[in-house]
């Protein structure tokens, strides 16, 4: 793509508007979990250095990475919580980081469901259907369960109110609870919580409606809406496009596009994203020369699909690398923000570096070294400064990954079924 003009890039640093909240630009840190903790699963004081740089750096907003509602909805051992009051202090420090720099930041809400690693967790599933990612076959809820799970969503909205949180965004994509109730391979009940596309609906309309009860009309909710299947068989435009619409009209401000079930993590975080052999090379990455590089905006045909159908903003995420692609996606109305994460973790200050003229490509190689240590290591960058690289070397070989935590692997628990 050619190297974009003035104007377009200008369009990357104009105001944007989520229900009532207001954006200083169109760039969003796209949640990633960051493993900021401290023994209780608590935010911690480097949770709130992190996104506050962010916000100094630039990002008009900062989507957190996602913290579970309920303790059987834990994905893994260092997930952020947002489960009882006592979270609200701690990431009250965290909004005020940001809020110190004019920064906007919303509140990413989520429930694992059979995609839990935490150890010792017992997670519930919309039916008994083994886990395509974890191996782990899960008894289906009950009701009652279902509906604990909805109020624990509304009680973790009104904590993020609490905190100072200008909006919350919801979980309900990349295999996680709410993902597994709108697709047909995980969700096989005749319930009204299953049996038809209607009934499948029913768990994400009811928590966007929940969550929204929770929220002053001046506080925004979004939410990570996964609109197909990776699997032959699964959730397809017929069905999601319409409960996009539903879920807009429950009291969603904006839409993030992306997959729904997945059969890996590297269907949703691709590697080698725009990365050429003279980018592999300089950057130390023979594998990369081995396979083609991933292409840009891998999102944008879904957003292309839903943009007609519904009024709401779009958030695009997806393997945007670079500064002509992110101007492009904003003029050409596919999408009304840019989201990023991977290129803030080498590049906090890649919004700077853009307004201060920056046109090619991020830094961010996508190479995934960052999930891997998910669950082991906070939230950081493994290939810069290059010791970073050596670190990470001693780390794989002594044996650090074999717990299947950050890498979609199978975890390795004495009992996968619960």
């Amino acid at each position: 793509m050619p190297r974009p003009g003035t104007a377009a890039v200008e369009a990357l640093f104009g105001p944007g508007r989520i229900g009532q909240v207001v954006t200083g630009n169109r760039f969003v840190r796209a949640g990633t979990s960051e493993g900021m903790v401290d023994h209780r699963n608590l935010a911690n004081a480097d949770l709130a250095r992190l996104l506050g740089q962010l916000a100094g750096l630039g990002v008009g907003l900062i989507i957190t990475g996602h913290m579970f509602v309920d303790r059987r909805g834990q994905y893994d051992d260092d997930q952020t919580a947002i489960d009882t009051d006592e979270a609200v202090g701690p990431l009250t420090a965290v909004v005020a980081a940001v809020h110190r720099h004019g920064g906007k930041i919303f509140a990413q809400l989520s429930h694992a469901g059979s995609q839990s690693v935490a150890v010792g967790n017992r997670p519930i599933a919309p039916s008994a259907v083994p886990n395509v990612m974890t191996g782990r076959e899960v008894p289906a809820a009950t009701s009652a369960e279902i509906e604990a799970v909805v109020e624990a969503f509304g009680a973790a909205a009104g904590r993020a109110v609490a905190a100072g949180f200008d909006g919350v965004h919801l979980h309900g994509a990349n295999g996680y609870l709410i993902s597994q109730f709108c697709s047909p391979l995980t969700n096989r009940r005749e319930d009204r919580w299953g049996g038809s596309p209607e009934r499948r609906d029913r768990v994400v309309i009811e928590v966007t409606r929940r969550v929204r009860a929770e929220l002053p009309p001046t506080h925004a909710l979004t939410i990570k809406l996964g609109l197909i299947d990776i699997m032959e068989g699964g959730l397809g435009f017929d069905e999601s496009i319409p409960r996009a619409r539903l879920v807009c009209a429950a009291g969603a401000d904006a839409l993030e596009v992306s997959l729904n079930v997945m059969s890996s993590y590297a269907d949703n975080i691709v590697p080698y994203v725009a990365v050429t052999t003279r980018r592999a090379v300089a950057d130390l990455l023979p594998q990369r020369l081995l396979r083609p590089p991933a292409a840009e905006a891998y999102y944008r045909p879904i957003a292309r699909a839903l943009r007609p159908t519904v009024q709401v903003p779009l958030v695009l995420g997806g393997g945007i690398r670079s500064v002509a692609t992110m101007a492009d996606l904003i003029t050409s109305g596919d999408a009304d923000f840019v989201a990023l994460a991977r290129p803030f973790i080498r590049e906090p200050g890649l919004v700077r570096r853009i307004e201060h003229g920056l046109r090619g490509t991020v830094d961010c190689t996508s190479c995934n070294l960052c999930i891997m240590h998910s669950g082991h290591h906070p939230l950081q960058c493994w290939r810069m400064p290059r010791s970073q690289l050596a670190r990470h070397a001693f780390f794989r070989i002594t044996g650090g990954f074999r717990g299947g935590i950050g890498s979609g692997l199978k975890p390795t628990t004495p009992n996968t079924k619960s």
